[in-house]
């Protein structure tokens, strides 16, 4: 028996649900904010397989943990292939086709979207997923009916945001994504848009003068330095922080962001399980890495909970081990809020990238990345190495120099230091990949 747990809980603690603002871009280009004008700093999470592969009361446990952990975005397939049903069997579409949804699949759909507000939650929908596309099964008509079904079904909940794509080439079958955005742009003006690309790529690649697009998402993927060997990627390797480097500066501007970089827990480029594992200490790296080149936010993943993973399982993709209602303690999902704590600490919209504090940058695990305020600089080392650092920029006399932890969220005062020359910083404990430190410059003027 279907639960409706939204209206359920609601009951229970006599409290009327609490609708999330919706969320639209900022005059300068560069940040997601709320209706409000507040800041909205993007911490998302790939729970891809939430609507096909749990119960509503299972989906609300999942939800409530990362609502406890800062996670304000979830990304979730809607269609991943043409026979997707959901757990009560209820299947997404009529005879396989795009332009016919079934009902109960999307009720269940419709409880999920509501705990999630409840949950000051925001879900990041992907339509339809590239491979579905690419086996020629969609055609542009079925494309625009299947869009305008969802703009009509969705358009008065605050909590939704489009994620067209679904880790594809914009360039294959771009007349069906094309023809998603505009219908969702029509239709549903009241929501944002985005693309989610296939590896190694930014959707700005495709389609930075669509008007449907309102944010650029990148998918800076799963393999190492070494694996980065693919003749048309653009030699960014693990360099996440470069797709966002070069989207800050694009025209239009738009807020852009990582949407999915290497997951906790998933083998270094996904296919061979033999391979190492990225950890959280990578997730860790990923986060900082992006978000001070100029991101608007960042999406963690962690392998056994983008496919949920059950007990009951026969198998599994990309060698995930650990059933979803335990890796969603996996360290690394802990450790993400502490970042959106760091962002949110001081003046928000005055941020910007900064690469000029950085007296001497490094390259790949050692590179330093800078961003600041007006009177404030954060610059994040993944492996704690000596920091030269030049602070002219923040035009202070006396600046507060502190060691903020990526891993705990911790502050350590170092001491007052002067704001002109190249200053010297030596993080806590031996340089080695994952003694990450952000150092943190307060002006005290």
């Amino acid at each position: 028996m279907r639960i409706a747990l939204s209206i359920f809980l609601c009951v229970l603690t006599n409290l009327p649900p609490q609708a999330p603002p919706r969320l639209r871009v900022s005059s300068d280009g560069h940040y997601l904010i709320t209706e409000k004008g507040d800041p909205f700093f993007w911490l998302g999470d790939t729970g891809w397989l939430l609507l096909t592969r749990l119960t509503t009361p299972q989906s609300d446990q999942y939800l409530e943990d990362r609502r406890k952990k800062g996670f304000n975005v979830i990304q979730v397939m809607v269609v991943h292939g043409l026979t997707d049903t959901d757990i009560y069997g209820d299947s997404a579409l009529v005879n396989r086709n795009l332009a016919t949804p079934g009902k109960g699949y999307w009720d269940h759909l419709d409880s999920i979207v509501d705990i999630a507000a409840e949950k000051g939650i925001y879900l990041a929908l992907v339509p339809v997923w590239g491979s579905v596309v690419k086996a020629a099964k969609a055609t542009p008509a079925q494309a625009r009916a299947y869009a305008g079904f969802l703009a009509n079904r969705y358009k008065d909940k605050p909590n939704i945001i489009w994620m067209n794509g679904g880790d594809i080439k914009g360039s294959d079958y771009q007349e069906v994504w094309n023809t998603i955005g505009a219908t969702l742009r029509e239709l549903d003006p009241g929501h944002l848009i985005t693309f989610h690309p296939r590896g190694r790529a930014s959707s700005s690649f495709w389609f930075e003068q669509q008007p449907w697009l309102d944010f650029n998402s990148v998918q800076s993927g799963h393999r190492s330095y070494a694996q980065d060997t693919s003749a048309d990627d653009p030699r960014y390797g693990e360099d996440n922080w470069r797709y966002i480097q070069a989207d800050y500066k694009k025209t239009p501007l738009r807020p852009v962001l990582d949407a999915e970089p290497s997951y906790e827990g998933i083998p270094h480029g996904l296919h061979d399980t033999s391979q190492p594992r990225w950890t959280a200490d990578d997730t860790r790296r990923y986060g900082y890495w992006s978000v001070f080149a100029g991101a608007c936010g960042y999406t963690y993943g962690d392998n056994s909970v983008m496919q949920m993973l059950r007990p009951t399982d026969k198998g599994s993709a990309y060698g995930a081990r650990t059933p979803w209602f335990r890796a969603i303690d996996d360290p690394g999902a802990g450790q993400m809020a502490y970042l959106k704590q760091l962002l949110l600490s001081r003046p928000y919209f005055e941020r910007v990238p900064d690469q000029s504090l950085v007296a001497d940058q490094g390259k790949q695990y050692d590179y330093v990345l800078a961003t600041r305020g007006k009177k404030y600089a954060f610059i994040y080392t993944y492996t704690g190495r000596d920091l030269k650092v030049n602070p002219a920029s923040l035009g202070g006399s006396r600046l507060q120099a502190s060691w903020y932890s990526p891993k705990d969220g911790t502050t350590k005062i170092i001491g007052l230091f002067p704001g002109k020359g190249t200053l010297s910083f030596q993080p806590p404990g031996k340089p080695h990949p994952g003694n990450d430190w952000v150092l943190i410059l307060d002006d005290h003027e």
